[in-house]
């Protein structure tokens, strides 16, 4: 496997330790597994429903999962969005959708859904490496929001994909652009405070950091104090109304279309 690279091999399995299979079909588990042993000494875990498969992540903490298409009974989407939006230790960690269910609604719901690589039954060994190699090997940025929380979709099953951009918009990770997406996402978590406090807050926090590291790259010390103060209202639970006021001062840098303004 790997093309003999025992080097990349060894990089691998050390990042995927522990692997927890959500799939109904005792057969593709088995066949999935065998594979998966190949890579190095990796522990297998499956679950044939989602509520088994829950549990099964809180207690094992799998380093990489394997879910199927709601179609077989088994909806792999839901379990990947609960995760997604918990506080599981593997809430971050790689997620694979492998299913014969390959049509343009299930991958696409698959992406959205926070799943890191789309696989279709049935599949070559190669395509397994290749989808091992992507999520172990090329870290795509976390996005923390609200509507959406997961990896970067931009690189959305990048195991097909051989050149070093896969789109225009990908070489948007200038200050500005940063700036401008972060602000969105502070925006969007304030108007969901109510209705989903504990993502909403979560993406404050992680909102609030990004824009700390934008501050500090175009040196802009208001940008970091309204960012230090937004992260330390979050961490410290304060109350709504005084989020709400750090909030606004971070709104001071958005401008009237939504994009952003320098120091």
């Amino acid at each position: 496997m790997f093309d003999g690279n025992i080097r990349t091999l060894q990089r691998i399995a050390a990042k995927m330790q522990r692997v927890l299979i959500v799939d109904p079909n005792n057969a593709a588990v088995r066949l999935l597994a065998d594979q998966l042993r190949h890579v190095g000494n990796v522990q297998i875990f499956s679950a044939p429903t989602i509520e088994a498969a829950w549990g099964m992540a809180r207690t094992v903490d799998p380093m990489l999962i394997f879910v199927e298409h709601a179609s077989v009974g088994c909806d792999g989407l839901a379990l990947a969005r609960k995760i997604r939006r918990s506080d599981l230790a593997c809430r971050e960690n790689p997620i694979i959708m492998c299913t014969a269910e390959a049509t343009a609604e299930a991958i696409f719901g698959a992406r959205d859904a926070g799943i890191h690589e789309f696989m279709r039954k049935p599949f070559t060994i190669k395509d397994l490496e290749r989808r091992l190699e992507a999520v172990t090997l090329k870290p795509r940025d976390w996005v923390e929001a609200v509507q959406y929380v997961g990896p970067d979709r931009r690189r959305f099953n990048s195991a097909e994909y051989k050149g070093p951009r896969k789109r225009k918009a990908d070489a948007a990770g200038t200050p500005a652009a940063r700036l401008s997406q972060a602000l969105r996402i502070v925006k969007s978590a304030a108007q969901a405070l109510d209705t989903d406090p504990a993502q909403a807050r979560r993406a404050l926090t992680a909102q609030a950091q990004e824009l700390k590291r934008v501050g500090e790259a175009v040196k802009d010390p208001r940008l970091i104090e309204a960012a230090n103060a937004l992260e330390a209202c979050t961490a410290g639970g304060m109350a709504r109304n005084e989020l709400v006021t750090r909030i606004d001062a971070l709104m001071g840098f958005m401008t009237d279309d939504g994009g952003s303004r320098a120091a």
